[in-house]
């Protein structure tokens, strides 16, 4: 199932959605650490395996972390080819002063911001939207 590429569309319909939780970035040198615990995201890199879990689990495992993240979706299927979706909401949240780190997955990109910053994130990215709408 091929996802939309359209800017334009891609930018209306993103529909961002909050999933509730805090969730963190941990650094391992080894997938074990993990004791079965099935993370919500990972990227082997040359320094070590990166796994996103969800905040208690990596307090429970005594994994160290140092960001806090909300965790929101852009529910619009978009393909993984599309050009422009991810400079369009980085540059909108860049600019109201929010840091985001984005994870691709097949149907959806997923975004982490500050838990902080969450409520302002969602502000920021259905105002994008929005403006898209009248355009």
């Amino acid at each position: 199932m091929a996802g939309e590429t359209a800017l334009s569309t891609l930018i209306r319909e993103m529909s961002p959605t909050l999933n509730p939780g805090q969730y963190v970035f941990c650094t391992l040198d080894d997938a074990a650490q993990l004791q079965g615990c099935v993370p919500l995201g990972s990227f082997r890199e040359r320094e070590g395996l990166t796994a996103i879990l969800e905040r208690g689990e990596a307090e429970r495992l005594g994994l160290a972390y140092d960001f806090v993240a909300a965790w929101i979706t852009l529910e619009v299927h978009s393909a993984l080819s599309a050009v422009g979706l991810t400079a369009a909401f980085a540059g909108a949240l860049a600019q109201a002063g929010i840091s985001c780190n984005v994870v691709a997955g097949y149907f959806h990109d997923h975004l982490f911001v500050a838990s902080t910053d969450a409520e302002r994130a969602l502000s920021t990215l259905r105002a994008l939207a929005a403006n898209a709408q009248t355009e």
